[in-house]
């Protein structure tokens, strides 16, 4: 094995996975009513962001062995030989305690529990005891990616509440038709391992019912702040056409239409972004009119 460089110790931070925490974070923190330090808030989004990677050096810890079977998992730094197991376990565990420690010091204490039950639901609940027992994984696990807008909401206010919430279920009950239709195209490897996902345990009917159902949740859901007052007609209308479309597609996998469920994954993505994005800019805009 090479010494391990900088770089690979990024990787481990899951980059990609980091980079919409932050996102979803920074809306929870411009979403929420009052004021905070700009510095303040650049620390909070920060240490959030190094709490969530720091989880994801512990899952890929925790799931080295099945990474090096899974080809799209392979390449990742313990299973390509590029960090030890000893080393990651030791940098997200060390990542980990100083994210939530420094969170709760320098923000609140509300925000730096809530990021410690993200990394404990991540690590714990979702890696170490569902992803391999049950196919029920990602929608329990999925809690885990939606803490982020609660963190950055509860950084300003110090507290949780309805809306807060409202934004940590729609990444919730977004969560399962996103994966699912992955999981659709790529099941043979969750299969080789031993990963019970939906597909490989109940079969693609069910998983294409499922996803439908989920999708009928989380449009409504998205739809949501607009009603309840923290977000304006713009959104509105933008929740409401991406849920449509939503929707749409969400229909042509459960009927099994050509490369739908590749149409979903992608597009969930886009909307999931939409949604969080036309939020926050409506706050700014707001805040910058006022």
């Amino acid at each position: 094995m090479r010494e391990a460089e900088a770089r690979d110790f990024f990787a481990l931070l899951k980059p990609r996975v980091m980079s919409l925490v932050i996102f979803t974070a920074f809306v929870g923190l411009v979403a929420a009513p009052g004021e905070m330090n700009p510095v303040l808030a650049f620390a909070a989004i920060v240490l959030i962001a190094v709490g969530a990677g720091a989880s994801g050096a512990l899952n890929m810890w925790y799931d080295a062995d099945i990474d090096a079977i899974m080809s799209r998992t392979a390449s990742r730094p313990i299973p390509a030989g590029k960090v030890t197991p000893g080393d990651a376990l030791g940098f997200g565990t060390t990542l980990s305690i100083a994210a939530v420690v420094l969170l709760g010091l320098i923000v609140n204490i509300t925000s730096a529990a809530l990021l410690a039950l993200t990394i404990f639901f991540y690590v714990v609940i979702y890696s170490m005891w569902l992803k391999r027992r049950t196919p029920q994984n990602i929608v329990i696990g999925g809690a885990a990616g939606a803490f982020p807008p609660m963190i950055g909401w509860a950084a300003v206010t110090d507290s949780v509440t309805i809306e807060s919430m409202v934004l940590f279920g729609i990444i919730f009950l977004w969560t399962p038709p996103h994966f699912w239709a992955l999981s659709l195209f790529i099941s043979k490897d969750y299969e080789k391992v031993g990963v019970p996902m939906l597909p490989v345990v109940a079969g693609e009917a069910e998983t294409r019912r499922q996803i439908l159902l989920y999708s009928l949740l989380v449009v409504p859901c998205g739809i949501a702040p607009y009603f309840m007052g923290f977000a304006g007609p713009v959104y509105g209308i933008v929740s409401s056409l991406l849920g449509a479309w939503f929707l749409v597609l969400a229909f042509m996998v459960w009927r099994g239409a050509e490369k739908a469920d590749r149409k979903l994954f992608a597009f969930s993505i886009l909307y999931l972004f939409a949604v969080f994005a036309t939020l926050a800019a409506e706050r700014l805009i707001a805040g910058v009119i006022a």
